[in-house]
């Protein structure tokens, strides 16, 4: 199934952060500041509802989308582009610098092949750096898009698994019926996560 990413990005315009996004940043916020700029990866971007967030704050950010519309309407807004760099990459080819202290990926990394998922989700855990941050969603097994094979779903215990090496701060299940950004009837089974890489 492909998805119409420009009724998407229409739809969810002007939307506020993402909740992991924000639950994430307050666990930087209690501690002491740096002597440089925050590093942020934003897998999935989309039009950068959580990308301005993090360059409000003065993050440095690495915006990542496979589509360019996406970073036409992240480079409409109104922004501090001397913390922004973009790049065009699928989860399938995704290579990422080291040294990051956020990785942030929200309702994206399902749209990943599950084939690929094993390979996207190391290259997460070793890009950040011990005391990173994950935050993002994944979606569970009985979320009714598991009829599609080009999307990676997880159950409960998978994704205990996968965050092995993490201390979980936020891992929230939810599912109910409810219908997508364009309006969709769609069930639900989604994980929101937030957690922080073994020191």
């Amino acid at each position: 199934m492909k998805q119409d990413w420009m009724t998407y990005y229409q739809a969810v315009e002007g939307r506020p952060p993402h909740e992991t996004l924000l639950k994430a940043l307050s666990i930087f916020d209690a501690e002491p500041l740096l002597d440089r700029p925050q590093f942020a990866v934003d897998l999935g971007c989309g039009d950068g509802r959580d990308t301005v967030e993090l360059l409000r704050r003065g993050w440095r950010v690495l915006a990542i989308d496979k589509e360019q519309n996406a970073f036409d309407r992240l480079l409409d807004r109104p922004i501090q582009r001397d913390l922004l760099q973009t790049q065009l990459m699928n989860f399938e080819t995704l290579i990422l610098p080291q040294s990051i202290d956020l990785i942030n990926a929200s309702f994206c990394l399902p749209f990943c092949q599950p084939a690929d998922f094993p390979h996207l989700w190391q290259t997460i855990v070793t890009s950040l750096n011990p005391g990173g941050c994950f935050c993002g969603q994944l979606f569970g097994d009985r979320d009714s898009w598991t009829v599609y094979p080009d999307r990676t779903h997880h159950t409960l215990e998978q994704i205990q698994v996968l965050l092995k090496t993490f201390e979980i701060e936020y891992l929230k299940e939810e599912e109910h019926p409810g219908v997508t950004a364009i309006g969709e009837e769609k069930h639900w089974h989604i994980f929101h996560i937030v957690a922080r890489k073994s020191s």
